[in-house]
């Protein structure tokens, strides 16, 4: 699916908002668009592999990590996992690692940066809730789209309108 965030917000003014503009772009995926699914967890990634899991088909994962720049939320596994399930991308209002690995593969993650330290194990954490950052309420079932100029929010799937 080729798009671009730009001419989206030309064309759908009243119907998207633009996150603020704090993310960095991972992964060969350019663009990336799809139904939210949010994840709200404070560093501690095990919900991460767990969601990736499932199929991500037509699905964006929306992962609330508190802006935490303490630890990587996302590594070059979950990459994987992602890619082999199915799912649109990623988003990450916190850190990830293995940047090196992840930027050869075909997989789309926005995040705030990169951290080398790995996250706890405990579990803790909320789906499918409504999340709040970067300026903006995502909930789930709303749609993400995101390329090189940022990400928008639309309460529906702009392709089908």
């Amino acid at each position: 699916m080729k798009f671009a965030t730009a001419d989206l917000c030309d064309d759908f003014a009243n119907e998207v908002t633009c996150l603020t503009p704090l993310f960095q772009h991972y992964g060969q995926k350019a663009c990336f668009a799809g139904e939210i699914v949010t994840l709200k967890l404070h560093e501690d990634n095990t919900l991460v592999r767990e969601v990736l899991g499932e199929n991500g088909k037509g699905k964006v994962l929306v992962v609330d990590g508190g802006g935490s720049l303490r630890c990587a939320l996302v590594g070059d596994n979950l990459a994987k996992l992602a890619i082999d399930n199915g799912w649109e991308g990623i988003v990450v209002y916190g850190c990830i690692r293995d940047s090196k690995e992840i930027n050869t593969m075909p997989v789309g993650i926005k995040a705030l940066n990169t951290c080398p330290v790995k996250s706890i194990k405990r579990g803790v954490g909320l789906k499918n809730e409504t999340v709040h950052f970067a300026g903006t309420i995502l909930k789930p079932g709303n749609y993400i789209y995101a390329d090189s100029d940022g990400i928008l929010m639309s309460e529906s799937n702009l392709f089908e309108m």
